[in-house]
């Protein structure tokens, strides 16, 4: 079958110019300066614009808490 209204292959490029990956930025955290992504919040201290929003002390006690019944159960 020959196609009757056939695109070009720079009206495709064209029509695909913003489809090209962009580098994700970066910022310094208002808390710890450390580099964390934009409106994430911070995974060294877990703050958030300025409020606590996670609190990572409690996070990583529950995961060894867990880790420890993993290897007591085997």
């Amino acid at each position: 079958m020959v196609v009757r209204m056939r695109h070009t292959k720079s009206h495709t490029k064209n029509r695909r110019s913003h489809h090209a990956l962009e580098s994700t930025s970066f910022t310094k955290c208002e808390n710890c300066q450390a580099l964390k992504r934009r409106h994430t919040v911070c995974s060294a201290c877990g703050f958030y614009r300025g409020k606590k929003v996670i609190d990572l002390i409690k996070k990583v006690e529950k995961k060894q808490k867990k880790a420890k019944a993993k290897v007591a159960q085997s």
